[in-house]
């Protein structure tokens, strides 16, 4: 496949960024709380179409990096009686999450969303947005796994969340992570903010070797797929 312009404007940033030390991502974000939520504006139609295709009985919900709740907001409006269990790394994160919905019945898991035990069909439906593009395909596959038993069956888990739009570009960016970590001395397993999606072919590939029964793009929303999978057996 040929070189794309893309790809030499991302690898152009690389080298004007490659002084610039790694950020642990749990601190990395505590750090920027006063301005999470307007940086984060550019999502905010897509939050509302996670809300809308959430089932229309669902009744208890999974949120993965959950921050400031901005998809719970909407989540919220439209079942404003949801059982919600949203998990998070920032403790600053999760403040400003409860002092919007400290109300409803929601509950805090200021925990690792890769080691925290989700248990076994507990779930209507699972989300997550704008949170996974950090990670490998091997680390996705083992999440996508814990979140398919934990849903119930007939289950459904929605994923919104930008993607690399060629393998190159996935490549380049695992590549520069690698190499900035180890510039950096950061232990392998600890989490940085350093974004590296997966192609979305990789990323579909990653839930069904995970365990999901069907997994595809719903819809591509300014170039950011929607993805619904299934639980599976």
């Amino acid at each position: 496949m040929p070189i794309t312009q893309e790809y030499l404007d991302l690898k152009k940033w690389y080298e004007e960024t490659a002084d610039e030390r790694c950020e642990e991502m749990g601190a990395f974000f505590d750090r920027r709380i006063a301005t999470y939520e307007e940086h984060m504006s550019f999502w905010q139609e897509h939050y509302g179409r996670v809300a809308e295709l959430l089932p229309s009985g669902v009744g208890t919900l999974l949120d993965l990096g959950c921050g400031t709740g901005l998809e719970l907001d909407r989540i919220f409006r439209r079942f404003p009686n949801i059982s919600v269990h949203a998990v998070d790394l920032s403790e600053e994160m999760t403040k400003e999450l409860l002092k919007k919905h400290g109300g409803r019945d929601l509950k805090i898991i200021l925990d690792d969303y890769f080691l925290h035990d989700f248990g076994e069909c507990r779930y209507d439906a699972a989300v997550s947005v704008e949170t996974l593009h950090h990670f490998t395909a091997e680390k996705k596959t083992g999440l996508f796994a814990k979140i398919n038993r934990a849903l119930k069956p007939g289950g459904i888990y929605i994923e919104c969340d930008y993607i690399a739009s060629t393998p190159e570009i996935e490549e380049l960016a695992f590549s520069e992570c690698q190499r900035r970590r180890k510039r950096d001395g950061v232990p392998d397993g600890q989490y940085i903010h350093f974004d590296t999606p997966l192609t979305l072919e990789h990323e579909l590939s990653a839930m069904l070797a995970g365990g999901f029964g069907s997994a595809e793009m719903v819809e591509n929303l300014k170039g950011t797929p929607i993805i619904i999978a299934k639980k599976g057996n």
